[in-house]
């Protein structure tokens, strides 16, 4: 039942703003035949993805704002004004 429910989380946009990155690394994976060294462009934009909105997370907790994750919306408008994603 608990790797159901981190299944569901990781699946979730509102929990989750890297869901693109993380399709895009098992794409990769499935195309490439699980040949981990032809993914890890895919593998390093995942990372910097899930470090800057962690960042971002851990700057609101600071500033008291909730939720902590920015929303879908808030993401979006985030991107937007960086003039595109930052990782």
């Amino acid at each position: 039942m608990n790797d159901k429910s981190n299944a569901r989380k990781v699946r979730n946009a509102d929990i989750n703003p890297c869901i693109e990155e993380s399709d895009g690394s098992q794409k990769c994976l499935d195309a490439y035949n699980y040949n981990k060294d032809m993914c890890s462009a895919y593998f390093l934009k995942y990372k910097n993805c899930r470090k800057y909105w962690h960042g971002v997370m851990l700057q609101r907790r600071r500033e008291g704002i909730k939720p902590d994750m920015p929303t879908p919306k808030e993401r979006e408008e985030i991107i937007a004004a960086l003039g595109g994603k930052p990782y």
